[in-house]
C-alpha cells in the first residue's frame, strides 16, 4: 500500500517549510543559538507538553491558542528555559514577537536551557536580522537548539503511496540530560506536507509519543520545557492514515532513539521489554522503573552482568510478581530463571559478552499475565555528574 524511504537531511525536504538557525552570543564560540520554522501559509499546529506542574511560559504562550490552532512561525532559543518566569516570561514572548519583520499569525515560541532566568530579548531580537527566511537549512535549526547535545537530530521519511502520491514528514529535536518525559530537557518539532486532518492531530501524536518519547529515560527527570509539535503544511494535497501513523511512530521511536544514545556522558542505550504483566500498566510500570533506577544504570555503565538489580527493581515497582515465575535474559542469555537461580561461569560470561555492547536487550517475563511493554534507557557515568554539576557555566 505504501513505501516509506528515509532520506538525507530534514525538514528542508518538507515542502511549505523554511528554516534556519544562526548564533547572537546565547552561547559561546560563535554556535547557533536561535532558531525558526515557517511555513509559506499559516498551518495547522499540535503539540503535547510535559507533565511537571511548572510548566514554562512558551507552553503557557502556545496554549493561549487553544489546542490546535493555524500559525506560521516557530522560534526557538536554547540556553534559557524561560520557566518560572511568572507572567513577565509570557509578556517577553509577545515583546519578541512584536519586533518581527514580517506578517504572523499565532506566532510560536520554544525554549529549552536554564531555569528561572528571563530571555535575553535583545540579543533574540537580534536573529531577526541574521535569518534567511526564505531559507531551508535544517542543519542550521538543529543545531541551533541543542544544549549538552553531543549530535545534532534530525530525521526525515518520504512515503510514497502505491496507489499515487507522495507525502514527506521529517524532525529536528533536542536533547540529553533531563529526560524523562511524559506526555511528550526534550523538544521535538515535526513538519509534515502531509494533509492532515485537524481533528486527527492531537490523537496521533498522543499515540506516537505513548511507544517513543514517553518511553524513553536518561535520567528520570520531567522538564519544565518537554515539547513534541507537529507542524503540518497540507502541501502535498495527500492523505493517507495508515501510512502517516506509521511513518510518523517510525520517526518519534528513531529519534526518540537518538536522544537515549545523547545521554549526558552515556555510552550504552538499553531496551527494557517486560513481558507477560497482568496488566499493560504493571508492564510500563515496571519497564519504566528499569529504565530509570540509578543503580541499574551504574550497572551498565561498570558492564556487571548483576541481574539482582534487575529483580529488585522490579519486586520494588510494585506489579504483580511472583520469583518463581520470572525469568531474566539479556539478549538470548538466560541469566535467571526459577530453575536457574545463579549463574554459572559461563552464563556470567556471556552476559559479560552482552553488556559490553553499545546496544542490546534485558528482557523480563513476570509469568503473570499476557501484557508486554518497552521501555528505553542508557547508561550512567561520571561524565553525567561532571556535566550538570556545570551546567550554568
Amino acid at each position: 500500500m505504501f513505501d516509506i524511504v528515509p532520506l538525507k537531511g530534514g525538514l528542508d525536504n518538507v515542502e511549505g517549510f523554511f528554516c534556519g538557525g544562526v548564533s547572537v552570543g546565547l552561547k559561546s564560540e560563535g554556535r547557533n543559538d536561535v532558531a525558526f520554522i515557517r511555513t509559506s501559509k499559516p498551518a495547522l499546529v499540535g503539540a503535547v507538553f510535559t507533565s511537571n506542574k511548572f510548566q514554562a511560559a512558551p507552553i503557557k504562550h502556545f496554549k493561549r491558542y487553544g489546542e490546535t490552532f493555524l500559525t506560521n512561525f516557530i522560534l526557538i532559543n536554547s540556553k534559557n528555559a524561560n520557566a518560572m518566569t511568572g507572567e513577565q516570561g509570557i509578556n517577553d514572548i509577545d515583546d519578541i514577537f512584536s519586533s518581527l519583520p514580517l506578517p504572523t499569525v499565532n506566532p510560536v515560541m520554544s525554549s529549552t536551557g536554564v531555569i528561572g532566568c528571563r530571555l535575553n530579548k535583545s540579543k533574540i531580537v537580534k536573529a531577526f536580522e541574521l535569518f534567511d527566511f526564505e531559507g531551508k537549512d535544517s542543519d542550521a535549526a538543529a543545531r541551533a537548539i541543542m544544549t549538552t547535545d553531543r549530535f545534532k537530530k534530525e530525521i526525515c521519511l518520504r512515503v510514497d503511496l502505491k496507489e499515487g502520491g507522495s507525502f514527506h514528514i521529517a524532525a529536528i529535536a533536542k536533547g540529553a540530560g533531563m529526560i524523562c518525559p511524559s506526555l511528550a530537557t526534550m523538544l521535538c518539532f515535526i513538519a509534515t506536507d502531509a494533509l492532515t486532518p485537524q481533528d486527527e492531530i492531537i490523537n496521533l501524536l498522543n499515540e506516537a509519543a505513548e511507544e517513543s518519547f514517553n518511553a524513553i529515560s536518561v535520567d528520570g527527570d520531567t522538564s519544565t520545557n518537554d515539547t513534541l509539535m507537529l507542524i503540518s503544511s497540507g502541501k502535498s494535497g495527500v492523505w493517507h492514515k495508515e501510512a502517516f501513523t506509521q511513518a510518523l511512530k517510525l520517526l518519534t521511536k528513531e529519534i526518540s532513539l537518538l536522544i537515549v544514545k545523547d545521554g549526558e556522558g552515556s555510552k550504552k542505550v538499553v531496551a527494557f521489554e517486560v513481558k507477560n504483566a497482568v496488566t499493560l500498566q504493571d508492564a510500563k510500570s515496571a519497564a519504566k522503573a528499569l529504565s530509570n533506577s540509578l543503580l541499574v544504570k551504574t550497572a551498565l555503565f561498570g558492564e556487571d552482568p548483576n541481574w539482582g538489580r534487575i529483580a529488585s527493581t522490579i519486586g520494588a515497582s510494585g506489579v504483580i510478581c511472583d520469583e518463581e515465575r520470572l525469568y531474566i535474559k539479556y539478549d538470548d542469555v538466560l541469566v535467571y530463571s526459577p530453575s536457574q537461580k545463579e549463574m554459572s561461569a559461563e552464563i556470567e560470561s556471556l552476559a559479560a559478552r552482552v553488556m559490553k555492547k553499545e546496544s542490546f536487550k534485558i528482557t523480563c517475563d513476570l509469568g503473570a499475565g499476557d501484557k508486554s511493554y518497552t521501555a528505553y534507557g542508557c547508561d550512567l557515568g561520571h561524565e553525567y555528574v561532571s556535566i550538570n554539576a556545570d551546567y550554568r557555566s
